[in-house]
């Protein structure tokens, strides 16, 4: 048995001639809470849909759980790939109740128990004779995760699940649903634009470009690491700069890099905010032109001694640094 719940290969989708999934291909390894992540266009919610039956393709395959439901031969309806999807309006029936929502896709005599089962996963028991529209926007959303929960699916599928949320109630609620889908032991596939958000939640992020996925990998990998300068700049603020290995180091004009390589490499060096360390010294080299206070952080802006070329840096707001300030860098991590 394969260790993948869900295997995508080479899947082409095509709207008006333009290619919304480009060769597409997906491995989901059981128990993974995988996240798609992309701009907008990308195909991110083309290939949910594709997993979850809702898309024809114009060629491609999809395995689930070993079992084929789509290539030449097969095309296996949304209802029968055993598959959970919470929508991104959550598609509650608002004329039913909240229990009657859950057990909507169970069957057999075991109904009324499994979804007291969910409602107490999903933190909402006695919350069953409820309607929908008496409930908040995140208690509305766990209802749809646990009407997606309540048939005993091989996978779920959440299409920008966070959306429709303010922003501090859309941390507090990825960090429930979170904890919801590994407590439930369910392999999950999340959908969304926003970069933060898939870092966050996810234990394996794709980032797709153009149909496909250009890099996949555990969210400190794709972030520390990326593989193109694209995803660099994408999945969060990014310096590049070039330089030439010399003498067991890269100059730049905020600093030199420690190198093992031969002497003479031109070399790309990619340099995050938060890996550049501004220091308040009268002797500083450059100058702070620019900060904006976050709270818990503050972004600086410098202007380079050198070039009058501006960097930016991400601190501590603990750091009593104004504009106006001289200060020397420091270099504390750098990707070559």
């Amino acid at each position: 048995m394969s260790d993948h719940v869900i295997s995508v290969r080479d899947v082409t989708v095509t709207f008006g001639g333009t290619k919304a999934l480009d060769r597409f291909s997906l491995d989901v390894p059981t128990g993974s809470l995988l996240a798609l992540v992309g701009p907008s266009g990308c195909g991110k919610t083309t290939a949910l849909r594709v997993i979850a039956g809702f898309q024809d393709v114009d060629e491609g395959s999809v395995t689930i759980r070993d079992t084929p439901v789509l290539d030449g031969k097969v095309n296996v309806p949304p209802e029968k790939r055993r598959v959970g999807m919470v929508f991104q309006e959550y598609a509650l029936f608002p004329h039913i109740s909240v229990a009657e929502n859950v057990g909507y896709g169970v069957r057999g005599s075991d109904r009324v128990h499994r979804v007291d089962e969910v409602l107490e996963l999903v933190g909402l028991s006695g919350h069953g004779s409820r309607f929908p529209h008496e409930l908040s926007g995140g208690e509305q959303q766990r209802v749809a995760l646990a009407r997606a929960l309540a048939p005993g699916p091989d996978v779920v599928l959440l299409d920008e699940p966070f959306s429709n949320l303010d922003a501090p109630k859309r941390e507090r609620m990825r960090r429930e649903i979170k904890e919801i889908i590994r407590a439930a032991g369910v392999t999950a596939v999340l959908v969304t634009h926003d970069q933060a958000e898939a870092l966050a939640i996810a234990d394996i992020v794709a980032v797709m470009h153009e149909g496909a996925i250009v890099q996949i990998g555990r969210p400190d990998a794709v972030y520390r690491v990326p593989a193109t300068r694209w995803v660099a700049h994408f999945l969060g603020d990014a310096l590049i700069l070039s330089g030439t290995a010399a003498s067991g180091s890269i100059p730049t004009a905020i600093g030199e890099i420690k190198t093992d390589l031969s002497d003479g490499t031109d070399v790309a060096v990619m340099i995050r905010p938060e890996w550049i360390s501004p220091t308040v010294s009268t002797t500083g080299a450059h100058r702070v032109v620019d900060t904006e206070f976050y709270g818990h952080d503050q972004r600086v802006e410098i202007e380079l001694a050198e070039s009058a070329d501006k960097v930016e840096a991400l601190v501590s707001s603990l750091h009593a640094i104004h504009v106006g300030d001289s200060v020397a860098l420091e270099i504390l991590d750098a990707v070559v």
